[in-house]
């Protein structure tokens, strides 16, 4: 590859983590996955220079783990001092209530995002489940960051590494803890979340042949399958959807979007246009209205598929749209009232594209939006940009309306690539080692 790849934390509908409230984040892209909070009161507008700080924690360590936040503390993931760990901060000032090591820091050839881990923890029932950089899948007790188990991806499961390292956040439900090796004999995984025990594994699917068509735009070719073996992991989390009467785990893998039954692990479906052939496939999928959405840049695009009961009584994904207007490269998408944005454009930049999520039409894109991560909470999307900028913006189908934007201090030399979190009234703003927490309540 020629240009330099850049990627960062990753990874719609999950069930919320036991004993959540709704105003917490307790996973990665909050209670449904979706990037959705369902809190209210918060200011609909900033002042100048930004909300007010409530405070700043300083010396986490390196690394692009978005924070989750739940029952009165902030969770992450860094490598500090050599080693790779995992820690806890009180949600009311930022103090460092404990800090667990996972293992020796892990070494990345690649030089983007090697400054430490890139998946969020996921809060159950009193447990802080993680995935580190090279495949450490972990139990901790989240009061006191005490070890409860832990297996290896690779050692267990016959994993392999992607290039940039594993980045994905473990998706716990069922009483299972999913994740993707990536093997040529575990796609992925699920495990007893009480003991770390295997419950199944998905064997990889086997190749489709190469297949070229114009897409829907007729902006060129686009490949349905590449030949190769659809194994794998690449850097997107999993999501949990029902859908044409099958419970079951959604995943972007580094060759396609893949449909796991989650008792069994049996692969149900396959959908190879969301993935591109560089196999660097970031963003976490979206399921809204029938339609299950994934997306990756490096010259992709998005595709939608409805999922419905085939003749044989299995599960078929049928294309509905596939849009070059929508590469993600990795700061994910939001769904709401119909219209999907997200940043379209990737290691060249790129800026907030609005789309209409069940045709794809494309509403408006706006350079004024640069490319970065984004959330949903109270009406407002909160966009934070690679170069640092966070902005406010009113959802609109017509046209951008920002509502406010500022500067964090102290920016790192680093792009500004975990996921802005907001919970209980406070949007939190992570850069490398030093979290922000702005006070974005209303009163």
């Amino acid at each position: 590859m020629r240009t330099l790849v850049v990627f960062a934390a990753l990874l719609c509908l999950a069930a919320p983590a036991v004993g959540a409230e709704k105003s917490d984040w307790p996973q990665w892209q909050g209670p449904d996955r979706d990037a959705v909070s369902e809190e209210t009161g918060l200011l609909q507008e900033w002042p100048e220079g930004g909300p007010p700080l409530a405070w700043r924690t300083d010396g986490l360590g390196g690394g692009d783990s978005a924070p989750a936040i739940a029952d009165g503390r902030v969770y992450g993931m860094s490598n500090r001092d050599g080693q790779e760990i995992v820690w806890a901060l009180s949600e009311e000032d930022g103090r460092e209530l404990w800090a667990s090591p996972l293992g020796p820091a892990v070494e990345q050839d690649a030089r983007q995002s090697r400054e430490g881990p890139g998946g969020t923890p996921t809060v159950d029932g009193g447990k802080l489940y993680v995935i580190g950089m090279g495949g450490a899948v972990a139990c901790l007790n989240a009061a006191d960051g005490e070890l409860l188990w832990k297996r290896s991806m690779t050692e267990d499961f016959g994993g392999v590494v992607p290039r940039w390292s594993y980045r994905e956040s473990p998706l716990v439900a069922d009483g299972k803890v999913f994740c993707t090796p990536g093997g040529p004999e575990a796609l992925m995984a699920a495990l007893d979340k009480s003991t770390g025990e295997t419950v199944w594994t998905t064997p990889p699917p086997a190749a489709e042949p190469v297949e070229e068509e114009d897409d829907d735009n007729g902006r060129g070719r686009r490949r349905r399958g590449r030949g190769g073996p659809s194994s794998g992991a690449a850097y997107a989390s999993p999501i949990l959807i029902e859908a044409a009467g099958e419970r079951q785990v959604v995943q972007l893998a580094a060759d396609a979007l893949v449909g796991v039954d989650v008792d069994t692990g049996e692969l149900l479906w396959r959908y190879a246009a969301p993935a591109n052939r560089n196999k660097i496939n970031c963003s976490t999928p979206l399921y809204e209205d029938g339609l299950v959405f994934a997306s990756s840049a490096y010259g992709n695009g998005g595709g939608a598929a409805k999922l419905t009961e085939g003749p044989d009584g299995g599960v078929q994904a049928e294309e509905v749209y596939f849009t070059r207007a929508m590469q993600n490269h990795h700061g994910g998408m939001v769904v709401t009232d119909g219209a999907l944005y997200g940043a379209n454009g990737g290691n060249e930049g790129g800026f907030l594209t609005c789309l209409d999520f069940a045709t794809g039409e494309v509403l408006w894109r706006d350079r004024d939006a640069p490319k970065g991560s984004l959330m949903l909470a109270d009406g407002r999307i909160y966009l934070r940009a690679e170069g640092g900028e966070l902005l406010l913006i009113e959802p609109s189908r017509e046209t951008l309306i920002v509502k406010g934007r500022f500067d964090q201090p102290d920016r790192t030399s680093s792009p500004a690539w975990a996921h802005p979190v907001v919970a209980n009234g406070k949007l939190y703003v992570r850069d490398q080692g030093t979290l922000f927490a702005y006070d974005v309540a209303a009163d």
